[in-house]
């Protein structure tokens, strides 16, 4: 039978909204310190770290994320390993955000002038005083816009921790569907908010890479 979309199923779409603030907030910060430790490796002089490092991200990068969340929830829980639904679905992202994070680094980092890494080497200054004081501070400038646009699809991407069981805005909107029945209307209230959300964001992403491109000009 169909039901009346009210305010109280909006604020319940809102309140888990929050929800998936919060597992993309832990994703991205999690995420993040290991996508910075994956980029010290990808650019270490040793080949061991490279190695690993590369083959870490491009295991997590030719696989769905779907079927991360699914090996961490279901694979580790036939090992005695039950894991609450949050901290699964904050895990399963860590992995896969940490690879491409690494990765869009590990670009900046690279894209630096070489005559910059020559010029402190003269200066006497250690490979890690190098990236700590010249080149990790220009090559933040340059990763922000594409780090923002990451964050993007990584608030898109928390919806498949739905299937998983955790109660974000996605499930929401399934959890409210199940009881009056107006998919049409519910999901796309749900798309509204998800765009509300990364329409700014994509826009501050562009807004930065055109002022970083007029300033390299």
């Amino acid at each position: 039978m169909i039901g009346e979309f009210s305010v109280t199923h909006l604020l319940y779409l809102l309140q888990c909204t929050g929800w998936t603030l919060v597992l993309s907030a832990l994703a991205l910060v999690l995420g993040g310190v290991g996508g910075f430790g994956l980029m010290l490796a990808r650019i270490s002089k040793h080949a061991l770290p490279r190695w690993l490092a590369l083959a870490y991200i491009e295991f997590f990068q030719g696989i769905p994320l779907l079927i991360v969340l699914f090996i961490v929830y279901y694979g580790l829980s036939v090992y005695g390993l039950v894991l609450p639904a949050i901290v699964a679905a904050g895990l399963g992202l860590m992995l896969y955000v940490s690879a491409y994070l690494g990765d869009i680094w590990r670009g900046c980092i690279q894209v630096m002038p070489l005559p910059q890494w020559e010029a402190s080497e003269c200066l006497g200054l250690t490979r890690w005083q190098t990236l700590r004081l010249v080149i990790i501070p220009q090559a933040l400038r340059l990763s922000l816009p594409p780090t923002v646009g990451f964050l993007v699809q990584l608030i898109k991407m928390t919806s498949l921790a739905s299937v998983i069981g955790y109660v974000e805005l996605t499930r929401a909107g399934q959890i409210i569907n199940n009881s009056i029945f107006q998919p049409f209307l519910i999901f796309s209230v749900v798309g509204a908010i998800y765009f509300a959300i990364c329409y700014p964001l994509s826009r501050w992403s562009e807004s930065m890479e055109r002022k970083l491109n007029v300033a390299n000009r």
